[in-house]
């Protein structure tokens, strides 16, 4: 069976791949793990070099890890004391010992570390499902967020984008399985080229060297015996986040959030929807807006200055602190 006779395979099958970002650590950055009872975090760290800058945590999106935030983090490194956490499953972190990798579960595993680690009330920043993740954090311990920040957030849409689609695919039984089984004779290259194509704006931004690190992190995610499972989890987490109802719905935890929040969004983002910027600017009750035309998916790695700036604007509205 070929991979063309599945329709949407390449597409969800590069939706489950890393957004391009350098392997290992950047100059600066250091990391460590943290253990917690069932639960093992890597977090990376870009000390301020001043010890009383505020703490800002970053949460990273599906398929991603913390050096989603490489870029931007040394562009606040003066202004915050920031930490990137790799979610349960993800970067350099273990699956979770109860294997829970719905949003609560991943926003469960961010309180966790922020109550262990005594840093709270932080800046907290998440992108895509780190966005949805980082709004049920407000919601249910504003106590722990000084302000936030979401970039494209993974929050409900009526009418979902066409490529995000076969993304959902991979929370059904056995498809994620399927995709590794169709998709075993793809090149890390190839892999890495489809994720590009998907959560960029425009590709071409990425150098060469971003390139050949983001295709060495894909070779090394591949050999992860917890990959796909990992993967599958946390979309049918997404699946079952959109529709949920009531108190636990994450538009009406949006608009329990208390923190002065920024809110990106890219207009070539092809997997949440630019039309949604509106809905959650009027959801988050104390929030501004940022739209970067040429942006993707990650607009934090492609266009890091103008979201720098955006958040120092915030940050200077909020008193520095």
């Amino acid at each position: 069976m070929s991979s063309t006779e599945l329709p949407g395979i390449r597409a969800a099958a590069a939706a489950a791949a890393p957004p391009a970002g350098a392997a290992g650590t950047t100059a600066g950055e250091e990391t460590r793990s943290v253990e917690l009872p069932g639960l093992t975090l890597s977090v990376r760290s870009r000390p301020a070099p001043d010890p009383g800058a505020p703490p800002a945590l970053y949460v990273h999106g599906l398929g991603g890890s913390s050096q989603n935030w490489s870029a931007l983090m040394p562009l606040l490194a003066d202004a915050v004391d920031g930490e990137a956490v790799d979610l349960p499953g993800f970067g350099d972190s273990p699956p979770p010992d109860d294997g829970d990798y719905s949003v609560t579960g991943h926003a469960r595993a961010v309180i966790r570390l922020l109550d262990a680690g005594g840093r709270g009330p932080v800046h907290l920043f998440g992108n895509s499902l780190g966005g949805s993740v980082a709004t049920r954090v407000a919601a249910v311990r504003p106590d722990l967020v000084r302000t936030l920040t979401l970039v494209s957030p993974a929050l409900p849409e009526i009418r979902v984008q066409r490529p995000a689609v076969p993304t959902g695919l991979l929370a059904l039984p056995g498809v994620a399985s399927l995709f590794a089984r169709l998709t075993r004779e793809w090149t890390a290259e190839q892999r890495t080229r489809g994720v590009m194509a998907l959560c960029y704006g425009d590709p071409a931004r990425v150098s060469d060297e971003a390139f050949r690190h983001a295709v060495a992190e894909m070779e090394r995610r591949l050999e992860l015996p917890y990959f796909w499972d990992a993967m599958a989890r946390s979309a049918r987490g997404i699946v079952d986040a959109y529709t949920l109802g009531g108190q636990h719905g994450l538009w009406r935890q949006a608009e329990r959030v208390l923190a002065p929040t920024l809110l990106v969004y890219g207009g070539r983002d092809q997997l949440v929807s630019y039309r949604m910027a509106r809905r959650a600017s009027a959801a988050f009750r104390d929030s501004r807006l940022l739209t970067l035309p040429d942006a993707g998916h990650v607009a934090m790695m492609e266009y890091p200055e103008a979201v720098a700036q955006a958040f120092r604007e915030l940050l200077d509205e909020c008193g520095g602190s």
